[in-house]
């Protein structure tokens, strides 16, 4: 199990643009199984993944895939 820690690097309007891809992500890895948890940051900083993989090197490839 590993968690994931995520810290936006850009203005909160940037983010907002992805949010409905990052959305769909997060649905998508969820029917995969592949993530357990998940939400917002407060305040808004970022976010936070709880992930069921036990490869680190396969999570690395799932997050790439992050809007």
């Amino acid at each position: 199990m590993f968690i994931v820690s995520l810290t936006y690097k850009c203005p909160i309007e940037e983010i907002d643009k992805h949010l409905n891809a990052h959305v769909n992500f997060l649905k998508e890895q969820y029917e995969k199984n592949n993530f357990l948890a998940s939400g917002r940051k407060i305040p808004r900083t970022g976010g936070i993944i709880l992930s069921g993989l036990k490869n680190l090197d396969d999570l690395k490839l799932i997050l790439a895939l992050d809007p």
